[in-house]
């Protein structure tokens, strides 16, 4: 494995690129729970909003068949143009090409509908070109478990790195005692998590001043 890959990832070294999180594409889910899905896209979209991670969105049909992303995602980026396109690979779409460029990041997160195709693809487009491509598998979904984990194992022995929505919000914050974003992820955890539970029950606990980044004495 390329030694890139042991580097964790950080706010400067990495975007992320969230494919076709739309009604069509959701329909056809059957390997997850929708609604977790749902809830990990928007994990990764929160943390690319928190640690100001380049952000490349994108849709198929949108306006013809698919309908449109997820308003999940799309609030949290309310001025954020939307690519869309005609291809199933989203790497064929010249402005997809163009935006994930544009962010002169060779650490690629890429998660979307479905496994298959539509993260598949772009996915063994980006790893031939030698970015390195990191999949929260999580945030992904199929139209069934065989092909969510068939799809999983050839983007790993393409070289792809199979991560989860929340490994990645904690790989960028690290240290709890980082002050600046320590109440974002606590409010991430709360809205989209189940550590949420634990969280609530702390503060009611122990009182709002309640923190992981509280050193003992």
């Amino acid at each position: 494995m390329a030694k890139g890959y042991t580097e964790l990832l950080t706010p400067q070294n990495c975007a992320v690129a969230l494919i076709d999180y739309q009604p069509a594409m959701f329909f056809g889910v059957q390997s997850h729970d929708r609604m977790l899905i749902m809830h990990n896209a928007t994990v990764l979209a929160k943390s690319a909003k928190l640690f100001h991670i380049p952000i490349v969105l994108s849709t198929v049909a949108k306006d013809t068949f698919s309908g449109p992303m997820a308003t999940e995602i799309t609030s949290i980026f309310p001025n954020q143009q939307l690519i869309d396109r005609t291809s199933i690979n989203a790497w064929l779409n010249a402005d997809f090409r163009k935006a994930v460029e544009a962010t002169k990041r060779k650490k690629i997160v890429v998660a979307g509908l479905w496994t298959e195709a539509c993260v598949l693809f772009p996915a063994l487009e980006l790893l031939k070109l030698d970015y390195e491509v990191y999949v929260p598998t999580d945030a992904c979904g199929d139209v069934s478990k065989e092909a969510h984990e068939r799809s999983v194992q050839r983007l790993i022995q393409a070289g792809a790195v199979p991560i989860t929505s929340l490994q990645f919000l904690f790989e960028l914050q690290q240290d709890w005692a980082r002050g600046n974003t320590y109440n974002g992820v606590m409010e991430i955890l709360k809205a989209d998590s189940p550590y949420g539970i634990q969280v609530g029950f702390s503060k009611w606990a122990l009182g709002e001043h309640a923190s992981e980044a509280v050193r003992s004495r």
